[in-house]
């Protein structure tokens, strides 16, 4: 009954959002709902750690050890972000503009009950409107400050996520065709898998390029991530963290489910896929965050790049490299988190964007650049972050595998993504400050920033410190019960040991 009453409990926070009783019900019913949601979640999670399964309606709703750990993220990311939004929305908007706040928690709650939907929908046919309402609910979120330049960030990221899911939706009906004529198994992950050896392998083969490119889209795969920069740009901060933080990965998790339908060769053929498009991914992104000027856009190309990372470990094979895609999905995750929500600080801080413009953060704002400072290190993978642990054991996996020259490529592009992060983040944070208060500042909203104004509200600075947590805990110690959760769902790519 968990799944069922997170998704009434999402449903139930948009719907009370929309009530005119003061500006602090919005915020607060959307606080409340997400704790709810989070702690029904990590029981889900805890639940299945075991290798087990949670099952709310028989071939519709239900968790397995991998869904469960997507689940638990969302939740976690849709938490932070609500507490995040409070004092952030309150800073950006207008007092006088109740509507657009009561509108913006409205929209929120919905974005975060369909990513929700995603892990927890069984049926393939869910599945896939569960993906494109993530694109439909979140449009309005991306161009929620009304400019010219974020309402045509949010119609190329409509117009060109829709296409891919046209795409998606091309493979997911050749899979149901496949599966309608060879079995009669219900068209789940579960009933995939077991009739995948009376399907023909030239259409699962067909089908799993359809759906790789089609949700490779929504996941920034690069060439079809220009809509990525354009989209975290523009948005609200706590709306990037879900949509980089969550919304990639679980698309992901979509096309990863899809790998343990092929035997043998079929599998190895299917990898070198994810091999070609990760490393494509990863390389592109590397080489354009050295060319970033907007640190929001920064921290977007460093997601593409992520995304890369990931594919490629699951083009590895093997259990070890499976367990290490699952460690760089969390690690990305909380991490990504925490890099936007210090970039909505930096935002309320300076009012600008623009990476030039920005000289000693840390003493125009202490706890914005420590924070900065601390995602982008973590982000870019150094000791002893979450990240460094993750990519540490996924180049370990590819080197015990002789994978050589793969790796050698992802060890170039993350070494060349490393220096560009850092580059950039250390010439924010550090140095003089007169520079950054020559300009003249005012947010993408239109109002002017107070210069005084440089601690970031106490919600900002709770979500901020809660996110910090687990990016510097995973990386020097995993909880028994989270290792237990990555390896079942390791072990569900085929890789398991």
């Amino acid at each position: 009954m968990e799944l069922i009453y997170i998704l009434l409990i999402s449903l139930s926070a948009a719907a009370l959002s929309l009530i005119p009783v003061g500006r602090r019900f919005a915020p607060g019913v959307t606080i409340l709902g997400s704790l709810a949601i989070f702690l029904l979640s990590l029981r889900t999670a805890l639940a299945t750690a075991a290798g087990g399964e949670v099952i709310a309606v028989r071939d519709y709703l239900s968790c397995d050890s991998f869904s469960g750990l997507i689940l638990l993220l969302v939740a976690f990311v849709g938490l932070t972000a609500a507490i995040f939004s409070w004092g952030y929305i309150a800073t950006t908007v207008e007092t006088t503009d109740d509507r657009k706040i009561r509108r913006y928690y409205s929209r929120f709650n919905l974005f975060l009950l369909s990513m929700l939907a995603v892990p927890i929908f069984s049926q393939l046919a869910l599945v896939w409107i569960a993906v494109e309402l993530t694109t439909l609910l979140s449009v309005f979120l991306v161009s929620f400050e009304s400019t010219p330049q974020a309402l045509e960030a949010a119609w190329k990221y409509a117009v060109l996520t829709c296409m891919g899911a046209s795409l998606a939706l091309i493979g997911i009906l050749l899979l149901c065709w496949g599966l309608s004529s060879s079995s009669g198994a219900a068209f789940t992950w579960a009933g995939l898998l077991a009739a995948s050896p009376q399907i023909p392998p030239s259409l699962l083969y067909t089908a799993f390029l359809f759906i790789l490119i089609g949700f490779g889209t929504k996941a920034g795969l690069v060439p079809m991530h220009t809509w990525l920069p354009d989209a975290h740009s523009q948005a609200p901060s706590p709306i990037c963290a879900i949509l980089s933080g969550i919304e990639t990965t679980a698309v992901l998790y979509c096309i990863m489910r899809l790998l343990p339908m092929f035997p043998g060769r079929a599998a190895s053929a299917a990898g070198t896929w994810f091999v070609i498009f990760g490393l494509i991914s990863t390389g592109v992104a590397a080489f354009l965050l050295i060319q970033a000027k907007d640190y929001k856009r920064l921290f977007a190309f460093s997601t593409v790049e992520h995304m890369g990372i990931i594919l490629v470990a699951v083009g590895l094979g093997g259990y070890a490299a499976h367990l290490g895609a699952m460690m760089q999905i969390v690690s990305h995750t909380v991490t990504k988190s925490l890099c936007f929500f210090a970039a909505g600080a930096t935002l309320m801080a300076t009012g600008t964007r623009n990476i030039g413009a920005i000289r000693g953060l840390i003493r125009i704002s202490p706890v914005a650049g420590i924070f900065l400072m601390a995602g982008g290190v973590g982000i870019a993978g150094a000791p002893p972050f979450a990240v460094f642990l993750s990519e540490f054991s996924i180049l370990r996996a590819g080197i015990m595998s002789g994978q050589y020259l793969v790796i050698g490529l992802l060890t170039l592009f993350i070494v060349v993504a490393f220096f560009g992060i850092m580059q950039q983040i250390n010439r924010m944070v550090f140095g003089s400050a007169e520079i950054l208060l020559m300009d003249e500042r005012t947010l993408s909203f239109g109002r002017s920033v107070n210069p005084g104004r440089n601690v970031p509200p106490p919600t900002c600075i709770i979500a901020l410190a809660i996110t910090i947590i687990p990016v510097i805990l995973f990386g020097i110690y995993l909880p028994e019960q989270l290792y237990q959760l990555l390896h079942h769902a390791a072990a569900s790519l085929g890789g398991g040991k």
